[in-house]
């Protein structure tokens, strides 16, 4: 396993749609391996693999409170069935949009069909804090960010404040 580079926005990578994967074999085990890894050191709760510059549709989450004990989830082809009428808000930050958090009102919970880690079909239906995070990683693998459900003012906002870290980071210093 390996910690890979997360992106961070306006990457355009970020706003495109993810492909369908074909098969789960020992390449995609290790990028799922990889993101996870690359998750718990960010520290996160979900990466979508578009995140480390992979147009996949795999995703991987951890909503687990006691960091001694994880509960990795892997959802490859991830789809959503149903959602609730119901709704919840959940303060929402992103590993693509470093230091930035709004709250965000999503159904609370959803049914899902997707691949697990070992190439079995399942489905799964999420509430609360795993509910959110579903949806929000599904966003990312067609090409939706968490600032997309906020006004036009604001989400500008926070993507010219991160062009400009973006343009500080790049800079060389000799």
């Amino acid at each position: 396993m390996s910690q890979r580079k997360i992106v961070v926005e306006p990457d355009p990578i970020l706003r495109k749609k993810s492909e369908f994967l074909e098969k789960v074999d020992d390449e995609l085990r290790r990028l799922l391996d990889d993101m996870l890894e690359t998750m718990y050191s960010a520290p996160g709760i979900g990466l979508a693999a578009v995140q480390v510059g992979v147009l996949k549709r795999a995703i991987v989450i951890d909503v687990s409170k006691d960091k001694e004990k994880k509960n990795p989830f892997f959802l490859i082809n991830p789809e959503i069935i149903s959602t609730s009428k119901n709704t919840s808000i959940h303060e929402e930050g992103c590993l693509s949009l470093p230091g930035y958090f709004a709250e965000i009102e999503r159904p609370s919970e959803c049914q899902v069909k997707y691949i697990d880690y070992h190439g079995k079909k399942k489905e799964i239906k999420a509430n609360g804090l795993l509910s959110t995070c579903i949806q929000h990683e599904i966003d990312h693998l067609n090409g939706v960010l968490f600032i997309d459900y906020l006004s036009k003012l604001k989400r500008d906002m926070i993507v010219k404040k991160l062009v400009k870290q973006k343009k500080e980071l790049d800079k060389v210093v000799l």
